[in-house]
């Protein structure tokens, strides 16, 4: 029997938080933690995903 991955609830907390706020910078003053955090969690959604979320530019991200 072949089990799914388990997707992290915080990462998927945080993905939400920034793709309301669409500033990591943001998100992460929302959420008491650091840019890298943010940054961190969204990055190991995208690995769990398989999938990008975000693209990313010069100060500013978009949703895909």
């Amino acid at each position: 029997m072949q089990t799914s991955p388990r997707i992290s609830l915080n990462a998927v907390r945080v993905f939400i938080v920034t793709a309301q706020m669409k500033s990591i910078t943001h998100a992460a003053e929302h959420l008491s933690v650091t840019p890298g955090a943010v940054s961190h969690q969204i990055k190991r959604l995208e690995v769990e995903l398989g999938i990008k979320l975000f693209r990313r530019g010069n100060n500013s991200i978009e949703l895909t």
